[in-house]
């Protein structure tokens, strides 16, 4: 089973390459902070025992050196095990350059064909947590959406917390919202961090809503099949040319409204992330004198497993020790 062969394999991807991503933290270079973790996250995939394909990674092969769509991963044997793999080895480029909160690297797998190949599009999303299933219309108005949303929760429209992308295509949503009474948390990225957050209870996140990268929304999907969330989205198709790669990309409906399992219908579904820059969802990357801490979230789906791994790296001296 996947979940049980490769969980451990995969939780050190995604701390390597926060532990790379971290040590560039601030400097206010995102191209150098995404190298970092590319770099690191590519390098440490190669020792996984597994056949893994890119389905969601860093774009085509011209336009990536590495983690490509369509890309080989992994030092499998015959009887190794083949996979799907969608990585965003840094979501949130922009907030580890600043070291502002929520910055993330994830990755997400599954059987051969358990992730949609998403285009590198935008996706309207709605997204909430186990008790706002079956509440949400994608179609529906904001202030519909929001009560009904507010009864499942057993509260009231005004205690609801939704996230929204801080962009100027949302502004009449952030308006609706704010008619209908809830509260927002605008960010200026990171809505794959801000989708998990939505199913797990204490990070004070309702709902995410509003438009974002079609790949992070596979890979929240993933998540959320393993956290019970619930998601709707659905395709942003602007181009002919978009929507001709839709088609070829096996999505004969450019319209269709997807579900979370429509998106990551996987059986065996993997996911791992761990912080970069402190979030509520995780803690970041600290240094100290002997060695490097990282805190991470491994999910698995099959299995029913969610697991927050607080990690020690230690520095390889004799004197180091650990201190609680």
């Amino acid at each position: 089973m996947i979940e049980r062969e490769l969980s451990l394999w995969f939780l050190r991807v995604v701390e390597e390459a926060a532990i790379e991503a971290a040590k560039t933290m601030g400097m206010g270079d995102r191209e150098l902070a995404d190298r970092a973790a590319v770099e690191a996250m590519r390098r440490v995939m190669d020792t996984v025992p597994m056949n893994g394909t890119v389905v969601i990674g860093e774009g085509e092969r011209d336009e990536a050196p590495m983690l490509f769509i369509g890309e080989k991963v992994g030092r499998g044997s015959e009887e190794s095990p083949e996979v799907d793999i969608a990585v965003d080895p840094l979501e949130g480029t922009n907030l580890c350059a600043t070291g502002a909160a929520n910055a993330i690297t994830v990755i997400a797998a599954s059987e051969k064909g358990g992730l949609l190949h998403a285009p590198d599009c935008y996706m309207e999303k709605i997204i909430v947590g186990p008790e706002g299933r079956g509440a949400m219309d994608l179609d529906a108005p904001v202030k519909d959406n929001l009560r009904r949303l507010a009864r499942h929760l057993d509260r009231e429209v005004k205690d609801l917390v939704v996230v929204v992308l801080e962009r100027p295509r949302h502004q009449k949503l952030i308006a609706d919202i704010r008619a209908a009474g809830a509260r927002i948390r605008l960010i200026g990225d990171g809505d794959l961090s801000a989708g998990i957050s939505a199913a797990v209870h204490g990070t004070g996140v309702h709902a995410v809503m509003g438009s974002g990268g079609a790949p992070e929304g596979v890979l929240t999907a993933a998540a959320l099949r393993c956290l019970n969330g619930d998601m709707l989205a659905r395709l942003v198709i602007d181009t002919p040319e978009l929507r001709e790669r839709v088609q070829q990309m096996g999505i004969p409906d450019p319209e269709m409204v997807f579900t979370s399992k429509e998106l990551a219908p996987g059986r065996h579904l993997l996911f791992a992330a761990t912080g970069v820059t402190d979030g509520n969802l995780l803690r970041g990357v600290r240094f100290f004198g002997d060695g490097i801490r990282t805190h991470s979230l491994v999910l698995t789906q099959a299995a029913g497993k969610v697991r927050f791994v607080d990690s020690i790296h230690l520095d390889r001296r004799s004197e180091v020790s650990i201190r609680l």
